[in-house]
């Protein structure tokens, strides 16, 4: 029986989830629910709240942040604030699925995509884009997005207010 190599590196990383998972006790996901409520506050002031010292509190965060359970910490700009009056997430459907590792690299180059999702059903890629105008949206579509070799099709839907934004609630 053949397995392939992306089956062999999707197993390895799925184990390491699992042991990652099994290594986060009741502190931890106290610490988190803590700091993903409130990025700005002071580990001095989470510590009080567990009942630890502040250097236990900065261990458990970089033993997190060391085992990509927190990837990263940063502020949230508001696009609008900067002139980006639309946001919209296109569905990319491809030529061929095994061009979608060249499709991502060539989206990577573009400063309005915000996020990309390998997704299953009618897309292959759904991404996030943020745009100044309507111009600016057209130029983005016709000229960079699909001009990128591999990509057959675009689908765009308009979001027009976003009412839910939230971190993954974590429980105690």
């Amino acid at each position: 029986m053949h397995i392939s190599k992306k089956y062999c590196i999707f197993a390895l990383e799925f184990n390491h989830f699992i042991k990652i998972m099994e290594k986060i006790d009741e502190l931890d996901r106290k610490i988190l629910k803590i700091i993903t409520t409130s990025a700005r506050i002071p580990f001095k002031e989470v510590a009080e709240q567990c009942g630890v010292s502040r250097a236990a509190v900065h261990q458990r965060v970089q033993k997190m942040f060391d085992n990509g359970v927190i990837t990263g910490s940063s502020y949230h700009v508001q696009p609008k604030m900067l002139g980006y009056q639309l946001c919209v997430y296109i569905g990319i459907t491809m030529e061929k699925a095994s061009m979608s590792n060249q499709v991502i690299t060539a989206l990577q180059q573009i400063p309005e995509v915000v996020e990309a999702q390998y997704t299953l059903g009618a897309f292959g890629i759904l991404i996030k884009v943020f745009a100044h105008d309507n111009e600016h949206l057209l130029s983005l579509l016709t000229t960079k997005i699909q001009a990128i070799p591999g990509v057959s099709d675009t689908t765009t839907l308009t979001a027009l207010a976003q009412p839910i934004y939230r971190q993954i609630p974590v429980e105690i």
